[in-house]
Order: structure tokens, then C-alpha cells, then sequence
């Protein structure tokens, strides 16, 4: 595992864990079964390992999931999602760790997960995780997670150690290459709560800059709003309450990348509250001295993370079809937060 991808908090990054290989079949092609087909298109991928991605539901031609024996035709159309750099889930140990299931069925299960807890093992990082927690779950419901039967436990998408909310993990190979087209597809519905610093302006607006890694701070990203290097980025945002130094902000991503949230809004001069990684874990607006600089600090030690909170997900369910929508309430540090700004300008007013 990257230690440096351990310090980085990818909001819904599933373009990190998933890779999308499309091809369509000339003309003149013979029938051939399609993972020999397959073996001679993707260069460095072993027939075996193309075998278990078509086994797991990686693999349509058409729209349709098919089998390692189905023959190739002539103008098919074939989309192959594959695993990018997946976490080492070969040592997860499955441990009795308090899950909050907001939803759980056959094919998905949806956990609203708490902060201080990183997504799966890392450097640093090989106990305690949602995925060590995830295997016990699992273990306890006799659901085989070998990699060919399950991918990496299900994960299609992370939301950071100190970002709370809905992750959704499948149970299911079949529903895991569903739920990974979908957000790799940015058809996912993804919104998030954050409260900001400063005073907005406007009601709501969008942000469209390209994000990539910072060139000299490796660990965190910067924005690249003339599209010159980076990943396209776009993220919808809206006021939901003014509170003078700090705004409560409504965030949508159309698209999933790294930190998208984070750059974009201090990109537009609002860094999120508590942010350590982007400064914003210092009096942004407002004085630095007196009873201020008390208040806020005080504000620091009730929520001492990023206020970021992953509250609505939702997603075609991979079985029933059906469009499923999930939220999550603001957890109680958020809260606390929010009402002692609140407190602070009814006084001030």
C-alpha cells in the first residue's frame, strides 16, 4: 500500500480504485472466444486474471455481462472494468467492530460511517479500519471475500478517515462491477454538508477546474481551472445557512476525484473548517486576538477534524433496477459546530 494515498482523502475517488478498458471488435474478426480475444488485446494481463474479472461481472459486450466462451462478433462493443493498484486486502483480519447499517440486503449493504476511521488497511493503518470491521460482518454471514469471489471486500468507492457518512460496499462480485461502472460512470448521486469559512456571496454556484497532485506538497492537490494538467472536476455547491465568519455549504460532485471538495472550495476562497491539510485549521476570517480567537479555537476542539459529511447516496441497485436514494443526519460534532456559530452571531447581532 502507498503510504502517501493513506494520507489523502479521496471524496467517492472510485476513478482510483477502477479502470475502464473499451474496445470494438473490426470488422473482419473471426469468432473467437472472447477472453483469448481478450489476452491478446491488454498486454502484461494474464488469461487467468481476465477469466476471474469475466467470472466477477467486469466484463459486458453490448450492455450485457457475458462468459469467457462467448465468440466474439464483428462491431461488438466490449467494456472491461478492471481492479487499478487495489488495496492489499490479503491480511485483512476480520475484527468485531460497531457498524451503523443504514441499509443492508443480498447484493449491497450502506454504512454511515463514523469519523477517525480510515476506509481499509494501510501504512499505519492495519487494525481498526472499516474494511477489517466489513470481513467480520461478512465472516459472521458466511460471505466468501476471496478476491475472485468478492474484489477487495466489495469496495467501489472511499470517503476519508475524518470525512463521515454513507458508503455504500457491495456483496456480490456481480453487484460490485455494477455499483463500480456506476461511479465510474459519475451517475452516482453524491451529496455532501461542509461548513466553510467565509461569508458567501452568492446562493449556489459550480466549480469546473481540473485537479491534480500539488507540485511541490505531494500529499494534498491543487486546482488547474485552465484544464492544463489533471483530472476534469466539477462540484455544485449551495448556500444552506450564513453564519457571518462561516458558511454551512451543500455540495454535489458530478464528478469523483481526490480532494475534489476540498481544492475546490478553498479554489474559490472558502477553505472547509478544520481543514489541517489546506490551513484551514486557523482563524481564516474574522480577528486573531480576544474572545474571537477563544470562540474559534473552542469551535476547533468540538469538531477536531475536517467538516466534511458525506449526508445523501444513491445508486441503481445492481439487482432490483430500481433508483435507491440514502441520507444520513449531520453527526453531533457538525451539530455542536453549527449551533455555537449560530449562538455566537445571535449574540454578536
Amino acid at each position: 500500500m502507498n503510504e502517501e494515498l493513506d494520507n489523502i482523502t479521496p471524496e467517492e475517488n472510485s476513478e482510483s480504485l477502477y479502470e475502464r478498458s473499451s474496445f470494438v471488435v473490426d470488422k473482419g474478426q473471426d469468432l473467437l472466444r472472447i477472453d483469448k480475444w481478450l489476452h491478446a488485446k491488454l498486454a502484461g494481463v494474464t488469461r487467468n486474471k481476465i477469466q476471474q474479472s469475466i467470472a466477477a461481472g467486469f466484463l459486458t459486450v453490448n450492455g450485457q455481462i457475458v462468459k469467457s466462451n462467448y465468440k466474439v462478433h464483428p462491431g461488438d462493443q466490449v467494456l472491461l472494468m478492471s481492479l487499478t493498484a487495489p488495496p492489499d486486502t490479503s491480511e485483512i483480519v476480520p475484527e468485531n467492530i460497531p457498524l451503523e447499517i443504514v441499509y443492508e440486503d443480498d447484493a449491497v449493504i450502506v454504512i454511515n460511517k463514523k469519523p477517525n476511521m480510515v476506509v481499509h488497511p494501510g501504512v499505519g493503518n492495519y487494525t481498526g479500519t472499516l474494511l477489517n470491521a466489513i470481513a467480520y460482518h461478512f465472516q459472521k454471514a458466511n460471505i466468501n471475500t476471496d478476491d475472485e469471489a468478492l474484489p477487495r471486500y466489495g469496495m467501489v468507492h472511499r470517503i476519508d478517515k475524518n470525512t463521515t457518512g454513507l458508503i455504500v460496499l457491495a456483496k456480490t462480485a456481480v453487484a460490485a462491477a455494477h455499483l463500480a461502472k456506476q461511479f465510474f460512470d459519475h451517475t452516482v448521486h453524491r451529496r455532501y454538508v461542509a461548513v466553510v469559512w467565509g461569508d458567501m456571496e452568492e446562493e449556489e454556484g459550480t466549480v469546473n477546474a481540473h485537479i491534480a497532485r500539488h507540485p511541490r506538497n505531494r500529499k494534498i492537490f491543487a486546482p488547474f481551472p485552465e484544464g492544463e494538467i489533471g483530472k476534469h472536476a466539477i462540484t455544485h455547491w449551495k448556500v444552506l445557512e450564513k453564519l457571518n465568519y462561516v458558511t454551512v455549504v451543500e455540495c454535489r460532485l458530478e464528478t469523483g476525484r481526490t480532494h475534489q471538495i476540498r481544492v475546490h472550495m478553498k479554489y474559490i476562497g472558502h477553505t472547509l473548517f478544520n481543514d489541517a491539510e489546506y490551513d484551514g485549521n486557523r482563524i481564516l476570517k474574522g480577528t486573531v486576538y480576544g474572545k474571537y480567537k477563544q470562540f474559534v479555537d473552542n469551535c476547533f476542539e468540538i469538531c477536531p477534524r475536517v467538516a466534511l459529511h458525506a449526508k445523501s447516496l444513491g445508486f441503481i441497485h445492481p439487482t432490483t433496477g430500481e433508483e435507491v436514494l440514502f441520507e444520513s443526519e449531520l453527526p453531533e460534532d457538525m451539530t455542536q459546530l453549527i449551533q455555537k456559530w449560530e449562538k455566537y452571531i445571535s449574540y454578536a447581532n
